[in-house]
């Protein structure tokens, strides 16, 4: 099989560019959307042989109602229609719901809105300061995702804490709060939000099954790192770009509340109208956007400039969302192809249990984007229909298998700085170096990982 060859190993080299993007100087969104174009190609292009294998029971189906000659156009055709259409429709309902979604938290953020939580932390003793922070970080990833809590967050600390490596400390406590805090909410990290709107979980089962695991996940290392942070910081003043108030206080309350609302009323949305998510996040958002058009009109020329919606929108982070179209188009054609079938199959024959496995994903997480991941683990394995028993029964939606794979995808990638969005926005921001980190922050990382993951296990 050449052409399975040859997807595996454009695979590979796609996601080394991924990988070492701060090395070769190319964004990831760049190679991933090259990445999948060429793999497609190569499906295509081999489609004959890799579909007549009987990785597609679709494919052997058509055959038998096709009388005339199998050329590459039917070929073709037959993949278009059956494979890259259907998987389309999944991918762009998973770009809307992040557009709409990056669209509230910045709308929230241009508007000041955060400073709503942050203007009311004032203690400068560092070890009650480090679980407010941690705490805040928990609870605040679950509504907004891990990055942007991560981005207000640091930029909290900047102001109370002086002391630089006092300040990554708190800075990698606060990466870990913010993974474990997506991790429970359907909303609150790419990776539950692609098992929420794949159907593998409900809204409501992951935040009952997972909040427990993830706080535990967050309360090992905040226990820990209380011992060896001591003492008070009288901080370093620094008030960064918010000493520029484009906003009244009332404003900020306001907005704050709204885009929390909105993003909340999306899994309430699903439950009562059981359509897409992603339609609710459209709703939010145009809610939203009326609202602060309304708002501005009282405004000078200046603050509109900075505070319109339009342009808001207009400069969204665009690579990320063509990044997730990259890899989500990617691990689609490896999923057509059959590729991750035998994947799934070879672990089930190697490690044979669904924990095991898990706990394998959220490690490697730590290493590879635990979006990708997740997304080929949707591909490796199919949701169960609910009367299934034995083994299979883990799959099932709301099963053992996804939810599970929830909280270790989540919050595997706190062992490494480079292991999240989170942890590489520290490390930007603060300077973080790979080896301190790895020195004095994955170990605890790793045993919140593991405590939360017995939770879990023994929980059941």
């Amino acid at each position: 099989m050449a052409m399975v060859i040859v997807m595996i190993l454009v695979f590979l080299v796609g996601y080394s560019g991924i990988i070492l993007e701060n090395n070769i100087k190319v964004n990831k969104a760049a190679s991933a959307l090259i990445m999948s174009v060429l793999i497609w190609i190569v499906y295509v292009a081999g489609g004959s042989q890799i579909l007549s294998v009987g990785y597609s029971h679709a494919w052997h189906n058509y055959l038998s109602q096709f009388n005339g000659p199998v050329t590459q156009e039917v070929v073709t055709n037959f993949i278009v229609n059956h494979e890259l259409l259907p998987h389309l429709s999944d991918t762009a309902s998973i770009l809307l719901f992040l557009l709409g979604a990056m669209g509230i938290v910045e709308i929230v953020d241009r508007f000041q809105g955060f400073r709503v939580l942050t203007d009311h932390i004032h203690t400068r003793n560092k070890v009650k300061l480090l679980w407010v922070l941690g705490l805040l970080g928990f609870f605040l990833s679950a509504v907004l995702d891990n990055l942007t809590t991560t981005i207000v967050m640091i930029s909290l600390i900047r102001k109370l804490i002086n002391k630089a490596e006092d300040r990554w400390i708190f800075a990698s406590i606060v990466v870990i709060a913010a993974n474990a805090g997506g991790a429970w909410s359907p909303i609150g990290d790419v990776t539950t939000i692609l098992l929420w709107i794949g159907g593998q979980i409900t809204a409501a089962y992951i935040i009952k099954a997972i909040f427990l695991p993830s706080l535990v996940n967050i309360l090992v290392p905040l226990i820990i790192a209380s011992f060896f942070i001591k003492g008070v910081d009288e901080g370093s003043g620094d008030a960064g770009d918010e000493s520029k108030e484009f906003t009244a206080p009332w404003e900020r309350r306001f907005i704050l509340a709204l885009g929390v609302g909105a993003l909340i009323f999306v899994p309430i949305f699903k439950t009562f109208t059981h359509l897409p998510p992603y339609l609710g996040m459209m709703f939010g958002l145009g809610v939203l956007w009326i609202t602060t058009d309304i708002m501005l009109r009282a405004h000078p020329r200046e603050d509109k400039r900075v505070l319109s919606v339009s342009r808001i929108v207009r400069q969204l982070d665009a690579p990320t969302i063509l990044y997730y179209a990259g890899i989500l188009t990617a691990v689609a054609a490896l999923a057509s192809s059959g590729l991750l079938d035998l994947v799934a199959m070879k672990m089930d024959s190697e490690v044979g249990n669904i924990y095991g496995i898990d706990m394998l994903i959220g490690m490697l997480s730590s290493l590879i984007d635990n979006a990708s991941l997740v997304a080929a683990s949707m591909g490796m394995y199919n949701i169960a229909s609910p009367d299934t028993t034995g083994y299979l029964s883990s799959f099932v939606v709301n099963g053992n298998f996804w939810t599970f794979l929830a909280y270790t995808a989540g919050t595997g990638g706190s062992m490494l700085i480079i292991g999240s969005a989170a942890g590489v926005a520290a490390m930007s921001m603060e300077n973080i170096s790979f080896g301190w980190y790895f020195k004095r922050m994955s170990g605890l990382a790793f045993l919140g990982y593991l405590s939360g993951a017995a939770v879990f296990y023994f929980g059941l």
